[in-house]
Parts: C-alpha cells; structure tokens; sequence
C-alpha cells in the first residue's frame, strides 16, 4: 500500500522536485502540501507550491499556508540562491488552477492526522516551524505521526555559516523542539544531498523525456546550478529535497545510521548546527536516523520515472 505523506515544503527549486517525485511515485500517497516561510516568503512559496501542482495536473490535494516567520527569529531568505519569486527559472503567466486551500496549515494537518486510517509520514522539507508549532498545541497528535523525514542539517559543514544548513539555520528552535518532542526522526542532511548532484547525465536524462513539464524541469536545474557556481564554484548542484522524499519511498535508497542529534540555538557563531555524535562520544542515546550514503542511480531513477508518469 501507498504511504500516507503530508508534505510541508517552501518551494524553491529543489522542493519543487521533490513535490513532484511525491505526486508521482506510486509508492506516495500525498494527502496536502503545507508552506513555510524559508527559501521566500511564505507568501511566494505557497505560490510556488501550487503553480507546481498545476503543472503536474494534479488539482485533488489541497495546499495550505502556514508559518510566515520562525518561531523567535526573524526571517531570513534565500533570494540569493532562488531568486526573486523562489521559483525563478521558465516564466509562469497567470494564477495556477490549483487555488489555495480556505484553512492554515495547522488545521490542515489536524484535520489529515486525526481522519486518516493510519499515522501518517511527514517529510519536510524546510523549517521546522509549522511541525514544531503542531506538536506544542498538540501532543496528543504526536502518536499519529509515524515518522518525520526532514531534509535539514548535515553531519559535516553547513551552506548559510560554516556549520550551519539553511532548513536548521532559519529556524533552530523548531528544530529542536522537534526532535525533542520524541517523534521518529530521520534527517537527510547535506552531506547525504550532496551526493544527488545535477550533472549533465541527469540533465540529459530528463530533456529526453520530451515533455513540457520535463522542460521546465531542467530549467529549474540550471537555474539552480547557475547560483551554485556563481556562490560555491560549484558546476553540478546538489538536489537536496527530493532525497527526503526517495528515503520514505524505498529506505535502501538512502541508507541511515542510529545517531543522537542535538541543534546549536545559542552559539555565536555555531547557531543552526545540527551537532550529529556518530561515534557516541556524548553517551546521549540515540534519537534519530542520519542519513549518510545515497544509492544515486535508484535516486535519479525514480526521480525521471516520476516526471515521465505525469507525463
């Protein structure tokens, strides 16, 4: 049977992917898609997400706003590396079909984990803050999550400072109340997304798609790559959201260790990292799978099998 997923997301080139492996794969059952304020405004993202949706032809799931800011922090965007809407890339002329959903994503979510038969997946796929906020107003719920995957942290180094990643960096207290709350974790990390990088074989792989939406998709991915060479003299980007999703699709895809996790909220220069003891320095008992190793060619399979069965 399909997994249950909700997807909370800021859309962003890279969610965008990812929105689109969770729509297709027959291995996913998307119930909704929450936005976050992250990679743009959650304004923008929601936005994004459904002129996503739009293009996939997917008009059954609905898509609902949460979280404009982080819970203590101010926000801080990533207009360097998704430019000015988010989404910057092919042009989109007009409003998308899929409309935005009349309840926030709080109530979405509530209204998901206490109707569905079973417990359901969550991935996200940036902060952690609207997952944060419903585990605070309702623990009783925690129950109905079976697991929560998050593309976020990263065991090495980070991409906004030094040691911090952007999901963890725009929002740390979230994240560590998440992981705090005691729900199954994993976290995909950059050091296991950077393993899914963009090279020309992939792009090649998805223009023979022949599609329009196969198109636009390899215009996502050159944008993407354009801001990762001019910021990290990188020539293939790495594709971090999607991989999130590929660990709830096949759990061999993206192999994971037994780790405790700690998040840095207070350091001055440390802030937002994701502090990963694989070597059980701490002696703290393990509270997360970490994700370390990338099966690249299952990865990109599923991805391109994706973007080909929408069609």
């Amino acid at each position: 049977m399909a997994i249950p997923v909700l997807l909370d997301c800021d859309p962003g080139h890279d969610d965008a992917m990812a929105l689109l492996l969770a729509v297709a794969d027959p291995a996913v059952e998307l119930l909704g898609v929450t936005t976050v304020a992250g990679n743009q405004t959650v304004e923008k993202c929601t936005l994004n997400a459904r002129r996503v949706l739009s293009l996939a032809g997917v008009s059954h799931i609905p898509v609902a706003r949460g979280a404009d800011r982080p819970l203590v922090r101010p926000l801080r965007i990533a207009d360097d590396v998704h430019g000015e809407t988010g989404l910057d890339g092919p042009l989109f002329e007009g409003d998308p079909q899929v409309p935005e959903a009349s309840t926030c994503a709080h109530e979405l979510v509530v209204d998901v984990l206490t109707k569905h038969d079973a417990p359901v997946t969550i991935v996200a796929t940036g902060a952690l803050t609207n997952v944060a906020t419903l585990l605070a107003a309702r623990p009783d719920l925690s129950g109905r999550i079976d697991q929560l995957v998050w593309m976020g942290g990263s065991t090495e180094r980070g991409n906004v400072t030094p040691y911090a990643e952007a999901n963890c960096f725009v929002d740390p207290e979230a994240a560590d109340q998440v992981l705090r709350s005691g729900v199954p974790f994993t976290m995909c990390g950059l050091n296991v997304t950077h393993q899914a990088l963009v090279t020309d074989d992939v792009l090649t792989a998805f223009a023979g798609i022949g599609t329009p939406l196969a198109s636009i998709c390899v215009e996502w991915m050159t944008f993407f790559a354009s801001t990762y060479k001019q910021l990290w003299g990188m020539t293939a980007p790495p594709l971090h959201d999607p991989v999130a999703v590929a660990r709830v699709i096949d759990p061999t895809i993206v192999r994971c260790v037994d780790a405790n996790v700690m998040i840095e909220t207070e350091g001055t220069w440390t802030a937002g990292a994701t502090v990963v003891d694989l070597h059980r320095y701490t002696g703290r008992p393990s509270n997360a799978q970490v994700a370390v190793e990338l099966d690249r060619t299952a990865f990109w399979t599923r991805l391109v099998d994706a973007v080909t069965r929408i069609g």
